[in-house]
This record gives structure tokens, C-alpha cells and sequence, in this order.
């Protein structure tokens, strides 16, 4: 998994959809919609597109018309073409469905559907910034996320005693103090926000780990990667991954996830076992060209035959090109680990060379299977 630390206004956005059912809208207030909307995200979640795109269906069919269902949809596209690229195709209905979505949720100025627009709205807003972030797209990203700001304040209006709701307050604590540091672009967006709280984001990121249900997966999946890139804990991360992996077995990144932690924990029989059933079950040329760096990580670690991990690596690092900025956090594990079997060879300058290229690369430092 591309190891994106999301800005926090993400998570506000898709915390919110899934907390829907504690505020009163057209749809919110509807049992049945709920459970729907819930069971489609857990079809897209897992993988389930087909089976996502009859819940599409369905929630348009209740609700014609609705931004919910332009919000929805967007998310199917997101997941189904992961990664999404600048360059896919399928980027233009994605942003189309989500500025429709946020269009619609603007114009209505009905007090009674407040709630339920100000969710889809900051949705909507969410994958956005996911989609920019994840590619790099920082012209895109500074607008778009101060204008958002707006929309988050006004969310508290709709707060509750809800543990669901600390998700979001976490999130907000941890990555308002921690992002900015780690990604110095973002430290003129960040003034323009409340200071956070690191410390008591993390505590409230945990509570809801362990006592929420609807939001247990977007907890485990971003304490997973706070443990690993932000708090160096790599067994931490992994326990995180495998509850992530254990809820959605059939989502790739996840799984990408998981078989990484396990790797940084030496743990590569576990990696090898999970690394067999995705070489028999996967189509996607993204994940298929991870598994070829995990690969390479293996017969370097576990095996070492220096020869074939430095064939994997080589490949892996060419194939991972072609996905732009979701490539380069595998690339760069790819490059230290050509660095470290030249170093094992004596040849100091393409050890100085791949370190160099996997310093440019890597989204953390400190994870590089050293």
C-alpha cells in the first residue's frame, strides 16, 4: 500500500459518511438506506464491484437524483481503477460524479437536509484531495483543501457523545501536527488551520479501534500507517494491517499492506504464504508488480541469493515507472535494496547511486528493510 498520509480533511469526508447514521437527513434517517449505503461500502471495500454497482442501482432508484449517489459512484470508480492515475481514463467520471456531488450539495439550502448535504458535500471533497495527494497534484490540493475548511467547521454542529465521532477529532489532533512536518509543502496550508494535538489524536484514534464497529477499518488503516511511517513501530503496524486484511481479504492494498509489516518484522514465511495466494489469484499489473519487489526482498533476506533479488528489484523498479507517484514508495525499497547488494559486491559507486535514487523516491526514510 502507497504509504499516503492523508490530509486529515480526507478523513473528516469519509469519517462522516460512515457516522451518517447518527444524524437526521432525507436518507440518513432511513434504516434501510443506511444499511445499504453500509453494505455497499463493504462490496468496494472487498473488492465486490459488480456487487457495488447493484447497491448503485438501488440507492439511485430510492433516491433519484441524490448526491449521495454521484458521491457513491465516484468511490466505485476510485477503488476499481486503484491506482487512479492522472492519466487513466477513468479520472474524468470521477471528478465529474464527485463535482456534481458537491454542486448539489451546495445548491440545496433546505435546513432539514443540512446534515446530509454537509456529508456528501465534505465526501465528495475528500476522495478529491485523496486522488491529488496520492499523484502529487499540489495545485490542485491547496485550493481545494481551504476551501473544504469551511465545511469541516460547520460538521461539529452535527457532533455527538459518539465514539465513531473521535475518528475524525483524532485524525485531525495527530496529522494537523504531524503532516506538516513531515511534508514541509503543506506548512503554509497548515497555519491557516487550529493547532492539533499528537498525543491525543493518537489516544483517540485508538479508542475507536477498539470500540467502534462502523469505523473500525478506516481506524485500523491509518493507525497502520502512523505506526509505521510516523511512530517507527513496524509490529505495531503489522497487528493493524492484519485486523485491516482480516476484515477485507479480497482488498489489494491491504493486503499489500500486511505482507510489507510482515517483511519489516522478519516474518517471511508469513509473507511467503500470503505472497503465494496472491501469485494465483491477481490481475492487477500495480500489485503484481509489488509482489515482484516483495520477491526481491525475500530471496535478498530469506534465501539470500543475491543474484535473483537483484533481478526482481531491477524489475520491479522498471514496472513500477509506469504508475508515477503511487510507484515511487516501491521503487525506492526496490533501489535500497539494489544499493545494499552493491555495497555486498564492493561496487561503491552504484551503492552510492541506488541509495541516492531511493532517498529521491522514498515517502519515509526510516522504511527501507536496512
Amino acid at each position: 500500500m502507497k504509504e499516503r498520509c492523508k490530509i486529515f480533511i480526507v478523513c473528516f469526508g469519509l469519517a462522516l459518511f460512515l457516522t451518517g447514521s447518527s444524524l437526521q437527513a432525507q436518507i440518513l434517517k432511513d434504516t434501510t438506506s443506511i444499511n445499504l449505503i453500509k453494505k455497499g461500502i463493504d462490496y468496494v471495500y472487498n473488492f465486490k464491484f459488480n456487487d457495488a454497482r447493484e447497491i448503485w442501482r438501488d440507492i439511485n432508484k430510492l433516491y433519484p437524483g441524490n448526491p449521495v449517489g454521484y458521491l457513491f459512484n465516484g468511490m466505485i470508480t476510485y477503488w476499481e481503477n486503484y491506482p487512479l492515475l492522472p492519466s487513466s481514463v477513468a479520472r474524468v467520471t470521477f471528478e465529474a460524479d464527485l463535482h456534481t456531488c458537491i454542486e448539489l450539495c451546495e445548491k440545496n439550502k433546505t435546513p432539514a437536509l443540512e446534515a446530509e448535504n454537509l456529508l456528501a458535500n465534505l465526501c465528495a471533497r475528500g476522495f478529491l484531495l485523496l486522488f491529488y495527494t496520492d499523484n502529487d497534484l499540489s495545485i490542485e490540493v491547496f485550493p481545494l483543501a481551504t476551501s473544504t475548511y469551511q465545511f469541516i467547521r460547520r460538521s461539529f454542529n452535527f457532533t455527538s457523545d459518539y465514539s465513531d465521532f473521535l475518528f475524525f477529532t483524532g485524525l485531525y489532533n495527530y496529522y494537523r501536527e504531524v503532516y506538516p512536518e513531515a511534508y514541509p509543502i503543506y506548512k503554509p496550508l497548515a497555519v491557516l488551520f487550529p493547532k492539533g494535538d499528537r498525543v491525543k489524536g493518537l489516544k483517540q484514534l485508538l479508542t475507536v479501534a477498539n470500540n467502534s464497529i462502523v469505523l473500525k477499518a478506516e481506524s485500523f488503516s491509518f493507525l497502520s500507517g502512523i505506526f509505521l511511517s510516523f511512530e517507527n513501530n513496524f509490529q505495531q503496524a503489522t497487528h493493524y494491517s492484519k485486523s485491516l486484511h482480516d476484515l477485507y481479504p479480497d482488498n489489494l492494498e491491504y493486503l499489500g499492506a500486511y505482507i510489507k509489516n510482515l517483511l519489516l518484522i522478519k516474518k517471511y514465511d508469513e509473507a511467503e504464504k500470503e505472497m503465494r495466494w496472491v501469485n494465483t489469484n491477481l490481475s492487477n499489473s500495480y500489485f503484481q508488480t509489488q509482489i515482484y519487489i516483495f520477491k526481491g526482498i525475500l530471496q535478498e533476506k530469506k534465501y539470500h541469493d543475491i543474484k535473483q533479488a537483484q533481478q526482481f528489484y531491477i524489475e520491479g523498479a522498471k514496472e513500477m515507472s509506469l504508475f508515477g507517484s503511487y510507484g515511487n514508495e516501491y521503487a525506492a525499497y526496490a533501489y535500497f535494496g539494489l544499493s545494499r547488494i552493491s555495497d555486498i559486491s564492493g561496487d561503491k559507486y552504484y551503492k552510492k547511486m541506488y541509495r541516492k535514487l531511493a532517498s529521491k523516491l522514498a515517502v519515509f526514510q526510516t522504511v527501507d528493510f536496512d
